[in-house]
């Protein structure tokens, strides 16, 4: 059974999520033919104080902004 795992930062509605776990799960499908009941798709969201680029964390990129 495939897992598709996305990690992202917070921010998106519960909407916005709902529609990227169904957009990617029908993605999948259509790609491979797997029926959708066997693709599970995670979303993980990461502070910015948690996440960095080139050694600084989105936080920090953020407040220099």
């Amino acid at each position: 059974m495939p897992l598709i795992h996305v990690q992202q930062t917070p921010g998106k509605t519960a909407e916005q999520k709902a529609q990227l776990v169904r957009d990617l799960t029908d993605a999948y499908v259509r790609a491979t033919g797997s029926k959708p009941e066997s693709v599970w798709v995670t979303v993980q969201e990461i502070g910015t104080d948690s996440w960095s680029i080139a050694g600084e964390t989105l936080a920090a990129r953020a407040a220099r902004r």
